[in-house]
C-alpha cells in the first residue's frame, strides 16, 4: 500500500468511473454517487450507479451491476465488491485501508485534518459576549462551546482567526451593578441602607463589595443618611417607582463619589471580566 494519503471516497469514485467507461462509454457524464450504508454488512460504501444507468440503457440493473463489478480495476485499498438488492454495488475496504487512518492521525498529531482552504484569509468569530453584570451560566456555556468549535474548525481550515468577546461595559445595567456593589460596600463600612429591589442580588455582588473594601478601604464610604435623603419612595409592586428610585440612587452615587464612581466602575468591571475570563479558560475557551 502506498504511503501517500489516500482520499478513499475519491479513489473508489475513480474506480467506478473507470468501470463505467468500459461498460457504458456513452454514459461517462453520469454522476457517480457513493453513500455510507447504515449497516457495515452492506459494505463501507455503496453505489446505485447500475440503477442510474438501467433505464437509459434498457438493461437489467443487476446485470449492469455485475458488469461494473467485473470491470473494476485492481486497487490496494478495495477488498471486494458485491451486488445487493435491485442492483446496488457494495464496496468493502481492506483492513489496512482503515488502519492507515489511525497511523496517519498518530504521525500527524494536531496537524491531522488541517487544510489550506482559508490560507491568506482572515475571519472574525464573536461569541459569548455576555454582559459583565453577572456570572456566566450554562446558556453562555452553550454559546462558548459552539463559537469555540467553529473558530477551531476555521483555524484547522487555514484561516487566520480572531476570537472576540465584546464587553458591553456601558449603560444603565452597568450603573445598576456598580450601585448594587456600592450599597453592599457601605454595609461593610457600617453604613447600611435598604438594598434596591431591582439591584443585582447574587452573592457575587457581596464578593465584589468585599474586594472593593479590601482594595480601597473606606475611600468610597458615604453616610447612609445622606445617600437616602430625598430619594423617591418605591412602594412594593410599583415598578415605575422602583425604577425611578434606582435612577435617583445612580445619580446620587455619581454626585457623591465624583471621580470615585469611575474608580468603582473600573474596579467592578475588571473583577467581573477577570472572573468571566477565568471561567472560560477553565472551560477551554480563550479570546
Amino acid at each position: 500500500m502506498s504511503n501517500a494519503t489516500p482520499d478513499l471516497r475519491s479513489h473508489l469514485t475513480e474506480l467506478l468511473r473507470s468501470a463505467l467507461l468500459k461498460v457504458a462509454p456513452d454514459s461517462k457524464s453520469v454522476p457517480i454517487l457513493l453513500e455510507r450504508p447504515k449497516s457495515l454488512q452492506h459494505g463501507d460504501y455503496a453505489s446505485s450507479l447500475a440503477m442510474q444507468l438501467a433505464r437509459a440503457m434498457k438493461r437489467n440493473p443487476r446485470e449492469l451491476a455485475q458488469a461494473l463489478v467485473a470491470a473494476l480495476p485492481a486497487s490496494p485499498y478495495l477488498d471486494k465488491a458485491e451486488i445487493a438488492g435491485a442492483g446496488f454495488v457494495n464496496l468493502y475496504l481492506k483492513p489496512a485501508a482503515k488502519q492507515w487512518a489511525v497511523k496517519e492521525i498518530l504521525n500527524r498529531g494536531r496537524q491531522f485534518g488541517r487544510t489550506g482552504t482559508g490560507a491568506g484569509k482572515k475571519v472574525q468569530v464573536e461569541f459569548v459576549s455576555a454582559n459583565p453584570t453577572g456570572p456566566l451560566h450554562v446558556g453562555h456555556g452553550r454559546g462558548a462551546a459552539y463559537g469555540a468549535s467553529l473558530a477551531n474548525l476555521l483555524d484547522a481550515a487555514g484561516y487566520s482567526v480572531s476570537r472576540e468577546y465584546y464587553v458591553n461595559d456601558a449603560g444603565r445595567q452597568m450603573d445598576i451593578l456598580c450601585v448594587s456593589v456600592w450599597v453592599r460596600y457601605l454595609e461593610l463600612c457600617g453604613e447600611p441602607l435598604p438594598f434596591p429591589a431591582n439591584g443585582y442580588q447574587g452573592d457575587y455582588v457581596r464578593t465584589r463589595a468585599a474586594e472593593l473594601r479590601t482594595a480601597h478601604n473606606e475611600r468610597l464610604k458615604r453616610p447612609a443618611s445622606a445617600v437616602l435623603e430625598g430619594l423617591p419612595a418605591a412602594p412594593e409592586g410599583d415598578e415605575n417607582a422602583v425604577e425611578a428610585r434606582m435612577d435617583a440612587l445612580i445619580e446620587r452615587a455619581k454626585s457623591f463619589l465624583g471621580t470615585g464612581f469611575e474608580l468603582l466602575t473600573l474596579f467592578v468591571l475588571d473583577r467581573q471580566v477577570t472572573e468571566i475570563r477565568d471561567v472560560l479558560t477553565r472551560f477551554g475557551v480563550e479570546f
